[in-house]
């Protein structure tokens, strides 16, 4: 079976085509980073005039390709993310449905993120990929990106269900936000990753959840970090600052990345995981992606970490969703878009 599928929830128009059999066949990106960064962070009216723009281009290069002959269905985003962009995706579906006949199922976007590190399993044998998904049942997963930290498990049945969320900010926010005090132009989480390879770690330099009990607060929170670090910069000198500028962002970074490392090994202690994976945005951050698969490796966990190309918004993870998970898909006759809707589908 061959999946037409549209993402738009943010600041990236996607759309791509997903054959089950083949894997991905096609999977066309438009990002907006460079428009939003004269701004300092998303501005949601021009990601949605972005994506007026931009989907249905790619939309129609989609068609018009050799890969969509045969395709059988459409996946589009309904949500989490911002409403008009959403909306905007969910109606080129609904323009190619009109059109085409083809049926359209609603998927959720933090589901899309937590089942890509499944989407390299597939790609490397399609025809026994049920079998090779049920070895690596039950999975503890981490999806974390600039609006989303979430820590979930997949149950033998496929039955997803979350651990623990940000109480605050995402990680992601926190290193973008972290960035932007220390005067780094946005997004600034990749150049505070670069400028922290040269400095030396502290590790009580500033909080990273080590005095509260997982076992009775499991959630992420990031909020204290970013305030510990203004108080800190506030007590230095511009001087000083510079002179400490490469330690600064090293211990900033290891802190957001050990709370995330903390909480998943303790979930991975507490329970039989046969595989461990991460996703989303933020896992493209080095440092992050070798903890956690040194984190798995100690825990005899099968470590999954998504492609790079599908780590951040797109459209091929959308298709792999409504094809790992159907029966998570909304099929209604009335699809609408669901900006707040949580990864849990009964939230």
């Amino acid at each position: 079976m061959k999946i037409l599928s549209i993402e738009s929830s943010c600041d990236e128009s996607s759309v791509s085509i997903f054959d089950t059999e083949q894997g991905v066949l096609l999977n066309l990106i438009h990002t907006q980073i460079d428009l939003h960064a004269l701004y300092g962070g998303v501005v949601p009216d021009l990601a949605s005039s972005e994506h007026l723009k931009k989907l249905p281009l790619l939309a129609a290069k989609a068609i018009k390709s050799s890969e969509f002959a045969g395709t059988q269905k459409i996946a589009v985003t309904t949500g989490p993310g911002l409403p008009n962009c959403l909306a905007i995706g969910l109606s080129a579906a609904k323009g190619i449905s009109a059109a085409t006949g083809l049926p359209i199922e609603g998927v959720n976007h933090l589901r899309g993120h937590a089942f890509s590190p499944f989407i390299n399993i597939h790609a490397k044998d399609a025809k026994n990929f049920e079998e090779n998904r049920r070895s690596l049942l039950p999975h503890l997963g981490l999806v974390v990106s600039g609006g989303n930290t979430v820590l979930f498990e997949l149950d033998e049945n496929l039955k997803l269900s979350v651990i623990a969320d940000t109480v605050d900010d995402a990680a992601g926010e926190a290193l973008d936000k972290g960035a932007k005090m220390l005067g780094m132009p946005y997004p600034g989480a990749p150049i505070l990753e670069k400028r922290a390879i040269s400095g030396k770690v502290d590790k009580n330099l500033f909080p990273y959840g080590q005095n509260r009990k997982i076992s009775e607060d499991p959630n992420f929170s990031f909020s204290g970090l970013k305030t510990s670090l203004r108080y800190y910069l506030e007590k230095l000198d511009a001087g000083e600052i510079d002179e400490r500028f490469s330690d600064i962002c090293a211990s900033y970074q290891f802190a957001v990345v050990e709370q995330l490392r903390r909480r998943c090994a303790y979930f991975l202690k507490v329970g039989a995981y046969a595989s461990f994976g991460i996703s989303g945005g933020v896992s493209n951050n080095a440092m992050l992606c070798s903890a956690m698969e040194n984190l798995a490796k100690s825990r005899g966990a099968k470590f999954l970490c998504a492609p790079k190309e599908y780590r951040g918004d797109n459209a091929a993870m959308i298709a792999f969703a409504a094809f790992f998970d159907p029966n998570s898909t909304d099929s209604s006759q009335n699809l609408k878009i669901r900006p707040s809707c949580q990864m849990d589908l009964n939230s």
